[in-house]
Parts: structure tokens; sequence; C-alpha cells
């Protein structure tokens, strides 16, 4: 699986995809509430990494922050162009970003690693830690499971992790973990997050 063939799985489902969660009222309030108060821990530029049709744009740039977006889908960035025609929004992998080493203070993965395989996985945190400033500040959102299994995601193959297994690759790639959070509502998969900062 590559970071091409996901975009492709995204492109095929983009309207779907849209209707069902592409407004950040469409997405869970704790998640709301989550994102809100880490954007508010964090300074400096924000990077929306994998972020789609641009859901959480309006909350990451809520107070005047500058936001960049990076995805792989092109109807995904088509739509976030569409609806924040201010923001800059790059077509990338997540594994090879068009950003300056250091050059942002936190960056939003929410779900947008877990279609990653397991091996590729340490390089893209690794990425996203290149591009965080010192002190800067990762979330990020995950499906909480048997560590590297693959499932069925609606979209394509995906991969469940756990906090643990988390942590010391976000330590290889020089983030510590500083917050730790667990969701499991009634029908979904558990859902888990992460904030993890640079030293």
């Amino acid at each position: 699986m590559t970071a091409a063939s996901t975009g492709a799985a995204y492109d095929a489902r983009c309207e779907e995809y849209v209707q069902l969660v592409g407004h950040v009222e469409d997405l869970a309030a704790a998640d709301r509430a989550l994102v809100s108060r880490w954007r508010d821990s964090t300074t400096g530029p924000v990077l929306d990494a994998g972020c789609g049709p641009g859901a959480w744009v309006g909350t990451l740039a809520a107070g005047g922050r500058q936001v960049v977006g990076v995805d792989v889908s092109r109807r995904f960035l088509g739509v976030a162009r569409q609806t924040r025609p201010t923001v800059p929004f790059l077509r990338a992998s997540l594994g090879a970003l068009p950003l300056r080493t250091g050059s942002v203070g936190g960056v939003l993965a929410w779900y947008s690693v877990v279609h990653t395989v397991p091996e590729a996985l340490p390089g893209l945190l690794g990425e996203l830690g290149r591009v965080l400033a010192p002190r800067g500040s990762l979330l990020l959102g995950f499906f909480d499971g048997d560590p590297g299994q693959p499932f069925a995601h609606a979209v394509t193959t995906a991969f469940h992790w756990t906090a643990e297994a988390l942590t010391p690759a976000l330590a290889a790639a020089g983030l510590e973990v500083v917050e730790r959070h667990h969701r499991h509502d009634d029908g979904h998969r558990p859902h888990a997050a992460l904030v993890a900062r640079r030293g």
C-alpha cells in the first residue's frame, strides 16, 4: 500500500466521505474539544497532516493561527481549497513533507497515519517530528487495537495501534508522549489519541 494508492482510494470515495464526516460538526464532540484544547497549547504555524477535505482547518485557524494542509487526495484538496481559499493546501505524502525542518509549532495527524504499513510508520513519524520546532507538539489520532494488525477500513486497509506500541516509535522520532486519550463509543471501533512534544 502506497501513499498514491491511498490517495486514489479516497478520491474514489470523496463525495461520500465529505457528506458523512467532511465538516467539523460531523465529528465527535470529545474530539472537537481535544483538538481545540491542543491547538491552544501550541504556538506558531500549525500543520494539518492528512487534512482531507479540510474539516479541522477552521478549528485550527481560530484566533488567527496560520495553518497549512497536506494530503495525497486530489479531490479532497479540491474541496478544501473551495472551502478555505486563503489556506495553503499542498499535495504530498506525509513521508516527504514539503516543509522546512522546525517550521511549525503543531502537527495534527488525525487518523492520517492509519493506512501506513507498519514497516513505514517509523519513517513517517520521523518526518512529522522533523517539521516540528523545539517544544512543538504533535496530536496523533488512531484506531486502538492489536498493534500493527490490519482491518477492513471503509476506504482501504488500515492498521490498529496502541499508545504503548507508538510511544517508542515516537521517542525514536524525538517526541515524548505527554498525554494519552481513549474513547470507545457504542457501535464504533475504539479510538485513541496521543500528544507528543519535541524536546
